[in-house]
């Protein structure tokens, strides 16, 4: 019984936990590039660029489905879904960090 509370209680330790924002950001290098300063689709802003209060909105933002700027609502909240606010502070943080 003991081995069950335990295991119960470091998976439930792990799922409270939000990813590094270095691991998160691979998702997103595909479109934005690894220091995240390519234009997706050569659309937009180059995300490095922009200020962390900027990025957490706009994640925020395209996580809800409230926001489709340059027509890129659908592909990004799909990206964003299933991200934690942790999650998207910390992304937000780390990503003007890789300017270069």
């Amino acid at each position: 019984m003991n081995k069950f509370l335990f295991l119960g209680a470091v998976l439930g330790l792990g799922l409270l936990g939000a990813a590094e924002p270095a691991e998160l950001i691979k998702k997103c290098a595909g479109c934005h590039g690894a220091s995240m300063d390519k234009k997706a689709f050569g659309k937009g802003h180059v995300v490095n660029t922009l200020d962390s209060a900027t990025i957490k909105e706009d994640l925020k933002g395209y996580k809800a489905g409230t926001l489709n700027r340059y027509g890129m609502g659908a592909v990004m909240h799909t990206q964003t879904k299933p991200l934690s606010d942790a999650e998207i502070d910390a992304l937000a943080k780390y990503i003007p960090t890789l300017k270069k």
